[in-house]
């Protein structure tokens, strides 16, 4: 800006001329502050609550505007007017990692988290999904404990090793995405160059009411998904730049580099559902592209880094129930109660009227009963209660909605029925053997020593190195010797490993 540019008078929040940026009004220029310098008293009271809760998992992150466009034509599998041919929509987008706070280092070894917020004319449709295609857990119930375990100790407030593996190691299930986060999946290199996943299973139904399931792929254009830090650099990454997803980003944007994903679909036919051989809603589990190959769907490209960072990203709220006519949820437990849980989140940190605020409004017109609670700025008209006689607006059952499905059975608390493929070691074992190269298997050896070796307990030791042998025996045994090796002798536990039998 020039120097003898005129520069707009500084105001108060409700637009009252300031008098000064620099002074405090007080009683000779050495005296006290007085009580009626109300610009000072307002400055202050705003610092003082300037900040909002950070997001319990996923607080670190960061993200930019776009648009989506479906180049293909798979009006065959759902009549979602944004994925008919040539559709258009702006998006934004927020990516993240899981455990670490608002100001940890973006390298640290983490899931990553990838959403997607699509502004369709039917409303917003959200898809809150991760850099890697299964998750931990396949019930909610085990949601908290395992975030937690993730987290921070009662006692020192430090994140704690031990704890991981203890609950890692007591839930099988989360042998396929442990073994994801131990590889190089674990420290993307840049936002840009890695795949986003739905993980989740959702329905979609077309204009016949025919119904489909659906797993939701975003290829990266720029590399084949797997570009990563190795644990030395992420690192000195760490210590060097603690932002440098985040920068990468936002300097790619600014720079014009555009980074930009491919839509892909994998649809499953709704009766296959019923008899494939393993869980097609376990969310713990992948379908095999021989089975249900991906189908190319769209361009999502981002070109528009946020102005307000707090406004725009901080405040970005997404949500997977929401979902416009054409996409549904599905039987996946871990789906539906998130489809309560984000929503519940965001009214606890942004309040009750969090989708008034700009990046989080539709861009299609709105007709709720919605009324009052902080922070509302819409005005409300009569009538507030349906049904009405007055005028107000009224539903519109659609025949051929998705996410409805048969179910009957009693009432009760048990895991997924068993499928014949169906265990929790196989597919983390074809990840090993069959996806990872050699360089690949030896890093994930390294990452997961150097990370069983800090601070891990030698009766949670037992469990882990039994844990990888059930994965690989190869690779379980590697792991085994490599920490009996780097501990000296000092661990009990790698003698007293050997002589467990391994399951599954």
């Amino acid at each position: 800006m020039s120097a003898d540019k005129k520069t707009p008078p500084t105001t108060t929040d409700a637009g009252v001329p300031v008098q000064s940026d620099e002074h405090s009004l007080t009683v000779s220029p050495d005296g006290p502050i007085v009580l009626n310098d109300h610009y000072l008293l307002e400055q202050m009271a705003n610092f003082n609550r300037e900040r909002i809760p950070e997001r319990q998992p996923h607080a670190k992150g960061s993200g930019a505007f776009g648009t989506f466009e479906t180049t293909a034509d798979v009006s065959a599998y759902t009549k979602a007017k944004i994925f008919q041919p040539g559709a258009k929509c702006d998006v934004v987008m927020r990516f993240s990692t899981v455990a670490g706070e608002r100001g940890s280092p973006d390298t640290w070894r983490d899931p990553r988290g990838f959403s997607v917020k699509m502004y369709t004319e039917d409303g917003n449709f959200d898809m809150v999904g991760n850099n890697t295609p299964v998750f931990f857990i396949r019930d909610p119930m085990k949601f908290q404990h395992f975030i937690r375990s993730q987290k921070r100790r009662a006692d020192n407030n430090m994140r704690d090793h031990d704890m991981q593996w203890d609950f890692w190691t007591l839930s099988p299930e989360s042998a396929h995405q442990v073994t994801y986060l131990m590889g190089d999946r674990g420290i993307p290199k840049t936002w840009r160059e890695m795949n986003g996943y739905s993980s989740h299973t959702y329905s979609l139904i077309n204009d016949e009411g025919e119904r489909f399931w659906v797993k939701f792929h975003y290829h990266t254009d720029h590399g084949d998904g797997n570009a990563h830090f190795t644990q030395e650099e992420a690192d000195k990454m760490a210590g060097q730049d603690g932002d440098y997803h985040r920068r990468d980003l936002f300097n790619s944007i600014a720079e014009g580099n555009y980074p930009s994903w491919t839509l892909k679909w994998q649809v499953m036919q709704f009766e296959d559902a019923k008899e494939y051989r393993i869980n097609p809603f376990d969310l713990t589990k992948t379908w095999p592209h021989a089975d249900y190959p991906l189908i190319e769907v769209g361009k999502l490209t981002l070109n528009e880094n946020p102005t307000d960072f707090h406004t725009q990203i901080e405040q970005a709220a997404f949500e997977p129930n929401n979902i416009v006519p054409g996409v549904g949820l599905s039987p996946d437990k871990m789906l539906l109660a998130r489809g309560f849980a984000y929503a519940d989140a965001h009214r606890a940190r942004l309040g009750v009227n969090y989708k008034e605020i700009p990046v989080n409004s539709p861009q299609a017109d709105v007709h709720s009963y919605s009324k009052d609670g902080a922070g509302r700025t819409k005005k409300v008209a009569d009538p507030v209660y349906a049904p009405n006689s007055y005028g107000g607006p009224s539903a519109e059952p659609d025949p051929h909605e998705a996410g409805v499905w048969y179910a009957e059975g009693d009432m009760l608390r048990q895991a997924y029925t068993l499928r014949e493929d169906d265990d929790d070691w196989t597919q983390a074992g074809i990840l090993v053997r069959d996806v990872m190269d050699d360089g690949g298997r030896e890093r994930l050896v390294g990452n997961v020593v150097g990370h069983l070796c800090d601070g891990v307990s030698e009766r949670i030791l037992v469990r882990a190195f039994e844990y990888w042998r059930n994965i690989d025996a190869d690779i379980g045994q590697k792991i085994e010797d490599g920490v009996r090796e780097k501990l000296g002798g000092k661990s009990e536990a790698a003698g007293m490993a050997s002589a467990k039998s391994i399951s599954g």
